[in-house]
């Protein structure tokens, strides 16, 4: 009885050719996991698509969205202290209430994160992903410094 089950699934999976249609940049796999570390050909290793992802590139958005998160505590913080926010774009937020603002920003490098995060084989993704990480290191420490 198995034999006759696993004879009508090779049967079927042989008539499927799972090349005719693309990968799907956001998939089950990349969600979940799938099976392909690395291309195939090393000439299509800029600008290629893979299921999973590097712990390395876990630990740099991980630590850009906690940077995000000190960022917004700081500037709150600072603000009660009776700072002025310079940036247009934060000010505006600022404006839709504290809540809100820090749900709005949270999203925008959240929904960022994850574009460079699809894209990390592409050279100026990584390189994005590098500067957020840089920049926001950098905002936090000034944001620090403003103790002192």
């Amino acid at each position: 009885m198995q034999a006759e089950q696993s004879a009508a699934s090779q049967a079927r999976n042989r008539n499927r050719d799972r090349r005719q249609r693309p990968t799907p940049r956001l998939s089950r796999y990349a969600l979940f996991g799938g099976r392909r570390r690395r291309v195939r050909r090393t000439e299509e290793v800029e600008g290629s698509f893979v299921d999973v992802y590097s712990q390395r590139l876990w630990c740099m958005i991980l630590w850009v969205a906690l940077m995000n998160v000190a960022d917004s505590y700081f500037t709150l913080v600072h603000l009660q202290s009776g700072a002025i926010e310079l940036n247009p774009v934060a000010q505006f937020l600022l404006e839709t209430g504290r809540v809100r603002f820090v749900l709005y920003k949270s999203t925008l490098i959240a929904l960022s994160l994850l574009v460079l995060c699809l894209h990390k084989n592409f050279i100026l993704a990584r390189f994005g992903l590098w500067m957020a990480a840089g920049a926001y290191t950098l905002l936090v420490a000034y944001h620090l410094s403003l103790f002192y």
